[in-house]
């Protein structure tokens, strides 16, 4: 009788636990199905989210009322940098062109991450995105494009044998990976956001093997990665052609003649809901590529090896250094007595000399600062063409300037602009500017209001006003000498970090 109790008591717990573990394993299975379906979810409202991410409404009607196009770029030797001082680029010389026929200013945002310039351009902080940037349905869902203004096939990126130049062709190719096939179980580090992953992903498809993609950190640019192969940090990597051409110029190490993509559409992105901008823009690039100074710009570039090698070893390319010009140290020393920004004042020298020691206007003024003789004299310069007399002058003179400023422009910001306008053009008439702001009831402490005023000193009714002394100005100079110096300042700013 006990044995038999005992054996229903074993069959019960065997049964009961035989229940629990069902239980628990179907817990478990519904737990993991439930993950995979909120992982899967949670991707799809991810993409959603940034299908349906907000757009500012903000066509060419109101960038033509605001007078400025913004466009967000990224400091790249082919896209957007600064040598010697002067803003230099593909996609920058083509959009100054652009901006200049239907008549505004250019304004850069230099951003390196992509999925972020992605949001600016969206939210409204810039108007056009002016990567080298590839067309692809899956951009399509968040931004529109222009037409194409280039074709380009994407390479894959990786370096020659450590004596590659003592080998013969044959046995280079031997050790170098020549078919997409070879890709198989290799890594490849990619621009994190770009369209070089989805083109990879396709690729393992297409080749019957997985390619490893290895995501790069998102404020590394194409250019920091194929540095990276040529210096072995990593192994592989993928870019357009033109570009891996450009950098194999300067790295003659890297081999980048494996193609992995046909011809891809290169093109700027715009806002959706932009149709405006993109029409007109559309007009332009169809044009512009026709041209010979396309051909010229495109060919600077992306061809001419030897300028692309010399703009890449330069010290004074801000790819390489925080350095804009030979006499930085010189404008450092002057800007702290100034209490200026060294970049802002630097900015004003190559406005006035594109740091040419030697130049000489017609009207006289002579070196960095261009400064007339009588001026120089008054200031202790012995000689214009001295780079430090000249811009020890030309602080002094900017100092008496500020000096005459203070008490009617408090605001240190504001005061700025007035000195370098009076600079230009001589106090005078930017004194007569501020009288007519204050006769027809501007605000005379205010930049925007008395630059308006002071160009129309050329026009009979103000220049010949009472108040206006100094009479007659072409104010159009002085009004672009201070915005294109801002211009220039807030350039250097975001590319040069000393």
């Amino acid at each position: 009788m006990f044995l038999r109790k005992r054996s229903l008591i074993n069959q019960l717990c065997h049964r009961t636990f035989g229940y629990l573990l069902r239980i628990l394993l179907c817990f478990l299975l519904c737990l993991f199905a439930a993950c995979g379906r909120t992982s899967s979810d949670s991707k799809a409202i991810d993409k959603n989210k940034r299908v349906a991410e907000e757009v500012v409404d903000f066509d060419l009607d109101k960038i033509m009322a605001r007078g400025l196009l913004k466009v967000i770029i990224e400091n790249s030797s082919t896209s957007y940098f600064i040598y010697k001082g002067q803003p230099m680029g593909y996609d920058y010389e083509l959009l100054r062109r652009y901006a200049r026929s239907i008549g505004v200013r250019l304004q850069f945002i230099i951003s390196q991450d992509l999925e972020e310039s992605f949001r600016k351009l969206n939210s409204g902080e810039g108007d056009i995105l002016a990567y080298n940037l590839t067309v692809t349905k899956e951009r399509k869902e968040r931004i529109a494009f222009t037409h194409y203004h280039n074709l380009v096939r994407l390479v894959l990126i990786q370096r020659k044998p450590e004596n590659w130049y003592q080998m013969k062709l044959h046995e280079i190719e031997d050790q170098l990976l020549t078919n997409p096939v070879d890709l198989i179980g290799k890594e490849v580090v990619v621009r994190k956001g770009s369209s070089y992953i989805s083109r990879l992903e396709n690729l393992s498809d297409e080749i019957g093997g997985d390619i490893v993609l290895v995501p790069a950190f998102a404020e590394q640019t194409t250019e920091n990665l194929i540095h990276e192969v040529a210096t072995g940090k990593i192994q592989y990597t993928v870019a357009e052609e033109n570009v891996a051409l450009l950098n194999a110029t300067y790295f003659p190490i890297l081999d980048v003649s494996t193609a992995i993509s046909l011809p891809q559409q290169i093109a700027w992105g715009l806002r959706k809901n932009g149709s405006q901008l993109q029409k007109s823009l559309n007009l332009w690039i169809d044009g512009m590529r026709k041209t010979a100074d396309y051909n010229v710009i495109y060919n600077r570039y992306f061809k001419n090896t030897k300028t692309y090698t010399l703009l890449a070893q330069s010290d004074f390319s801000n790819l390489n250094s925080n350095t804009i010009s030979p006499y930085d140290e010189q404008i450092k020393a002057a800007s702290h007595e100034l209490g200026w920004d060294w970049k802002l004042l630097a900015a004003m020298v190559f406005k006035e000399s594109q740091f040419k020691p030697k130049a000489k206007s017609w009207a006289g003024a002579v070196g960095l600062m261009q400064l007339v003789p009588d001026t120089g004299e008054l200031y202790g310069a012995k000689d214009l063409t001295n780079p430090a007399q000249n811009i020890n002058a030309g602080v002094k003179y900017l100092l008496w300037l500020d000096k005459l400023w203070t008490k009617r422009i408090p605001d240190k910001k504001e005061r700025i602009k007035f000195v370098l306008a009076s600079y230009n053009v001589g106090q005078g008439h930017v004194i007569d500017a501020v009288k007519l702001t204050e006769k027809y009831h501007g605000d005379a402490a205010s930049w925007n209001d008395v630059s308006e005023y002071l160009l129309k000193k050329s026009e009979p009714n103000y220049f010949n006003d009472p108040v206006a002394e100094f009479g007659y100005c072409r104010g159009a100079e002085p009004v672009n000498y201070v915005a294109d110096i801002l211009s220039l300042f807030d350039q250097y700013s975001q590319m040069i970090s000393v």
